[in-house]
């Protein structure tokens, strides 16, 4: 009987109630808009990186395939210090994964994560929590460069 009376009430919710319900206050997301601005943010950082890369080739006479490292190096120091001026963080939430998926995003993740901490010090603060979450991506990239190694140095000896 009591069941009943919380039903009728509305204090009992099954889960399929619960998800209409929830359903009318979900944010609406506009995932062309979101698809453009990903694209065209990323795109431009991409875009920005090749303009890098060609400096480093024509101006300080790297070849193409050593200018790579100073390109990475200068795109992650860039995108350090725009983290640290807070300038990322709103190119962040206005492209999303845009400015997620390219080295950028990697190093604001370490950047932002030590910027977090620093109250609690240089070595256990900054030190101890910025590769929280960037410690998997990197962990995960040794261990794929390793079996890639592994597996081209089989190939050569067969």
């Amino acid at each position: 009987m009591a069941t009943k009376a919380k039903q009728a009430s509305g204090l009992h919710m099954t889960k399929e109630m619960y998800k209409q319900q929830a359903a009318k206050y979900q944010i609406k997301r506009n995932v062309v808009l979101n698809t453009w601005r990903a694209f065209w943010v990323g795109g431009t950082i991409c875009l920005f990186g090749q303009f890098l890369q060609n400096i480093y080739i024509n101006v300080f006479h790297f070849t193409p395939k050593t200018a790579g490292n100073p390109t990475v190096a200068t795109l992650i120091f860039l995108s350090a210090l725009l983290t640290g001026l807070g300038v990322y963080d709103k190119i962040g939430q206005y492209a999303g994964a845009g400015s997620a998926v390219p080295v950028t995003g990697f190093a604001n993740s370490i950047a932002s994560a030590a910027i977090e901490h620093r109250s609690e010090g240089y070595v256990l603060g900054v030190g101890g929590n910025m590769f929280k979450l960037a410690g998997s991506v990197i962990v995960f990239g040794v261990v794929a460069a390793f079996v890639a190694g592994l597996i081209k140095t089989i190939f050569r000896l067969l």
